[in-house]
């Protein structure tokens, strides 16, 4: 077995699981959950200051040298692959902050058995990066906006970018992207009262809107108020008209899915707080610095970036994989008044 942070260690589960893979089954893990999907952070920097996001103090940034290249990222995501990934988000930080990040894509993109390839952004560079990123390979788009006020959204987020954000959004539909998605960090005080114009938009553009609890992680800057969840958040949007269950398909995440009657777009809701989604959580992350998290509410990783570079071949690798995948945990709760540790910003959407 490997070693986790915590020092757990799950030798048979691990060599069962092996087992399986090498009689060519999917990944799956000790509650026979299908884990087929990877989060890579390829960057921790950001070009925006969110409040839920970013602590109030100066951020401590991951040193340049412990940031996974993208060869080594590639070289994970091709054994991954043939492990029975087949869904792949790049997130940052801010992705598109990372120089090169475009010739990265395009050659994830080429990795045989991948699905489904996306890429979540702040969308302040989107407008120059949409055609490389087409060309490149990326056809579905995930873009953080929580306010339709500008004042509001300077607020948020510590600067006055709405507007290209939103021209961003609109040529990304424009140019074919699809589906463009749209999450919405609801947050009590701040924007519960645009949730219902929010939510319109799926009636005018074919965009998912998806509206997700406020996760209290670290010691982000968004105050006391207890957060928002699912019955409320519903309640508020119930108020623009009614709405339909829409069905999942096999690359959905843990949204509950909704639309308006006629409508080109849908509205989600996501329930990290109220509603856990562990009995279907299908995801491994792979942070910036090479640490796999094995679910986004427990503070226990395992380094993979420390054996990559010390020159172990694939067959290892893939057995630290399978170690993360086997002490995934089946239910890790959280609530308003259990704080994670870590910041998001540093472990990568």
């Amino acid at each position: 077995g490997v070693e986790t942070n915590t020092g757990i260690t799950s030798k048979k589960n691990n060599n069962e699981i092996l087992t399986l893979q090498k009689s060519h089954a999917p990944l799956i893990d000790a509650h026979m959950r299908r884990i087929n999907y990877l989060r890579i952070s390829i960057t921790d920097r950001c070009n925006l200051k969110c409040l839920y996001c970013v602590p109030g103090q100066p951020v401590s940034r991951i040193p340049h040298a412990s940031i996974l290249t993208y060869e080594e990222i590639l070289k994970l995501a091709r054994i991954g692959t043939r492990l029975g990934i087949t869904k792949i988000r790049v997130t940052g930080g801010e992705p598109l902050v990372r120089k090169d990040c475009i010739d990265f894509i395009s050659r994830l993109t080429r990795i045989n058995g991948l699905k489904d390839i996306s890429l979540t952004t702040n969308g302040l560079l989107l407008s120059q990066y949409l055609k490389p990123l087409g060309d490149a390979g990326i056809s579905r788009l995930n873009i953080s906006l929580d306010t339709l006020d500008r004042k509001k959204y300077m607020a948020i987020t510590g600067s006055d970018a709405f507007d290209r954000v939103w021209a961003g959004i609109m040529e990304a539909i424009d140019m074919g992207f699809s589906p463009v998605k749209i999450n919405v960090v609801v947050m009590r005080g701040v924007n519960d009262d645009e949730l219902g114009g929010l939510a319109d938009l799926s009636r005018t553009y074919p965009v998912h809107v998806r509206f997700i609890e406020l996760m209290p992680f670290g010691n982000a800057r968004t105050g006391l108020a207890a957060p928002m969840l699912q019955d409320e958040i519903m309640d508020k949007i119930l108020q623009s008209g009614d709405l339909a269950p829409i069905a999942r398909n096999e690359l959905d995440g843990p949204a509950k899915k909704f639309g308006f009657k006629g409508a080109p777009g849908e509205i989600g809701i996501i329930s990290p707080v109220s509603h856990h989604f562990c009995k279907t959580c299908n995801r491994l992350r792979l942070t910036a610095d090479g640490r796999i998290r094995m679910c986004l509410l427990s503070e226990e990783s395992m380094d993979i970036r420390t054996p990559l570079r010390a020159g172990d071949g694939d067959e290892e690798l893939a057995e630290i994989i399978l170690s993360a995948v086997s002490q995934k945990p089946f239910i890790r709760r959280l609530d308003a008044e259990n704080r994670m540790g870590r910041t998001m910003s540093a472990i990568g959407g």
